[in-house]
């Protein structure tokens, strides 16, 4: 565990929120113009960028180094330096990109705190909705000023799992585990942010939320929202997560289990 101080983390964590629901507003503000926008294809047809992502990462980037110049901050389009940093600063200043594109409202702001080693504070800021989910080590998670938790089903077929795939992994896993689901009277959704679904799992709008690979910055918000929530997740840290992704799977107690009995063997699961 980080020995991050009290302080140190109360300081980060109302500085993080602001900074979410800053962000969230400038995103939204270019969301309302988004015909205007110049995108990009980054690896693929289906990962896009545009100057509404670099531009949002910007301010974040900015508004961090201002209050924390110490801290290192590493975001999806501009990367970072994070060696020595004890604090580590983890954004995507638009997770759900295609979606934010097209019209759709199932886009947010995310944002991770990283110490030793450590994910202490998750954000997750969703101005469509008007919500932002928070959760800081030993404090509990929240939308907004209201406490939430994970979802209390004790059965797979009780609920939605949040899904998502990874273009990094086979699509046959992805298919065998959805099969093994829906064999167990199960059902899922997918609506382009895996961010803003984790966090649903952790408010218990979701059973929870699965992906065969995340990058730190969409995956570890909702590592922080789930533990905070009462839930299970797994060790995302591990074998040089920060660096290069993990699974994530996150239910909880009763769920987490069964869900991961559907999964082929994962180091870090």
């Amino acid at each position: 565990m980080s020995s991050a101080t009290l302080n140190e983390l109360d300081a980060r964590y109302h500085f993080a929120c602001d900074v979410a629901r800053t962000a969230a507003s400038r995103a939204m503000a270019w969301y309302q113009q988004r015909h205007q926008l110049v995108t990009e294809h980054k690896k693929d047809l289906q990962d896009v960028v545009s100057e509404a992502d670099r531009n949002v990462e910007q301010l974040v980037k900015h508004l961090i180094h201002e209050r924390f110049p110490d801290d290192a901050v590493l975001g999806e389009e501009s990367g970072g330096e994070i060696s020595g940093a004890r604090f580590i600063w983890v954004v995507d200043p638009i997770d759900g990109t295609s979606s934010f594109l097209n019209g759709l409202h199932n886009w947010c702001v995310a944002l991770a705190i990283v110490c030793e080693n450590e994910a202490v504070i998750g954000v997750v800021s969703d101005p469509n909705h008007q919500e932002t989910f928070h959760a800081c080590r030993g404090k509990g998670a929240w939308v907004n000023d209201k406490r939430i938790h994970a979802h209390s089903a004790q059965q797979l077929n009780q609920g939605l799992l949040g899904l998502s795939s990874s273009n990094s992994q086979p699509a046959a896993a992805l298919t065998s585990f959805i099969d093994a689901l829906l064999a167990q009277g199960g059902m899922f959704i997918r609506n382009g942010s895996g961010a803003l679904m984790s966090a649903w799992a952790a408010a218990g709008r979701l059973l929870g939320y699965y992906e065969a690979h995340m990058n730190p910055w969409d995956g570890l918000p909702g590592i922080v929202l789930m533990r905070e929530a009462g839930g299970l997740t797994n060790d995302y840290l591990s074998h040089e997560g920060l660096k290069r992704g993990n699974p994530v799977l996150l239910a909880n107690a009763e769920l987490y289990p069964q869900l991961r009995a559907l999964l082929p063997e994962q180091p870090t699961l």
